[in-house]
């Protein structure tokens, strides 16, 4: 058996394939997936499995280079933003138009993960990163500034 918190196995392979910048958005129970999207579906009823437990266990296998959600977030759903931001603390952080997540983001998403969250506005945007002292690490290489603070922490 695998170490780590993570257990399914479609999660686990869609992590392993995403590269630098692909967005996996996970949302909630209401989120209109599009059709050709690769959908990994956690559903099983109301708030199982709800965002917070999905996103706790994505974070310990995904380096998020940036995080974005809904605009609205902060005023409607503060509960929820504290929990992304304690759970990817070192990433960038944007707030983008709801409507934008449910089009256009939607459409250009590597993979969508549907939990079975009741979450306003409950539709989180990961973004792939690296893990830059690694990337780094060759005698010779020098990092961009942007990367600059990961290098320090």
């Amino acid at each position: 058996m695998k170490r780590g918190k993570l257990l399914n196995s479609e999660l686990n392979h869609a992590i392993g394939a995403m590269g630098h910048g692909d967005l996996m958005i996970v949302c909630d129970a209401g989120f209109p997936i599009p059709a050709h999207s690769w959908r990994i579906d956690l559903s099983i009823t109301q708030d199982v499995p709800d965002l917070k437990t999905v996103l706790s266990a994505i974070a310990d296998d995904f380096i998020a280079e940036k995080v974005s959600y809904a605009d609205t977030l902060p005023d409607h759903n503060p509960i929820l933003l504290e929990t992304v931001r304690s759970l990817f603390g070192d990433a960038d952080h944007e707030m983008i138009a709801h409507a934008t997540i449910l089009g256009d983001m939607a459409s250009m998403a590597k993979v969508i993960v549907r939990t079975g969250a009741f979450d306003p506005w409950g539709n989180i945007l990961l973004y792939s990163g690296v893990d830059v002292p690694k990337w780094f690490s060759k005698p010779g290489t020098v990092a961009p500034p942007e990367y600059a603070k990961k290098l320090k922490g």
